[in-house]
């Protein structure tokens, strides 16, 4: 019987928090989250009550939950990330697979008609801004380049376009680390499964 509980716990947890958004409480002294580092016992979050580790593997399985496949051409290189124009989704073929990035003299259209799936891993489309991209060796992205990368939901993000035109977009970390760290910083954020 106990293990009956548990199994129906995870599925009530898991078809709850699919479609629904999740809040991220108010968090204090935060260590970061490492994937594989053992069970430590952290400050309890402030609104919830709930211990640090346990509200971080929440945030993981919300992470993972709102994936997408960002493959699309770079509109803008910036310090911290890039702006891409996702949807191009005759990037996901070998050989321009075997990298995370493919320079602009690849063949590549954009796809029409397509709507953005919700299930995870579903490709993205539109403008977004991706961070924490992964080390290259030689040679790095540049302005026009292709990017075909997985991304996990990390907020929104501003960024001045064509001379002070501001536009915000959603904003994916390449790194689930950094994602889930992103979102026990940034309490008053949502997770939620990108529309």
């Amino acid at each position: 019987m106990p293990k009956r509980i548990d199994i129906c716990s995870v599925l009530i947890f898991v078809a709850l928090s699919a479609p629904a958004q999740t809040n991220v409480a108010g968090v204090t002294n935060i260590p970061p989250v490492v994937s594989g580092a053992a069970p430590q016992h952290f400050e309890s979050d402030t609104n919830s009550g709930q211990p640090i580790a346990q509200r971080a593997e929440q945030i993981r399985a919300a992470c993972i939950e709102g994936r997408r496949s960002i493959c699309g051409k770079i509109l803008q290189v910036l310090p911290d990330g890039l702006v891409v124009d996702s949807g191009y989704t005759n990037l996901l073929r070998a050989p321009l697979t075997r990298s995370w990035f493919a320079p602009g003299t690849v063949s590549a259209t954009r796809a029409v008609n397509v709507v953005e799936g919700l299930e995870p891993n579903s490709v993205c489309i539109g403008p977004v801004f991706l961070t924490n991209l992964p080390k290259s060796r030689g040679a790095k992205p540049k302005l026009y380049d292709y990017v075909m990368i997985e991304g996990y939901p990390a907020g929104q993000h501003t960024y001045t376009s064509v001379g002070s035109v501001q536009k915000t977009v959603r904003a994916f970390s390449a790194s689930l680390d950094s994602a889930v760290n992103w979102h026990l910083k940034n309490s008053q954020n949502q997770i939620e499964p990108t529309k």
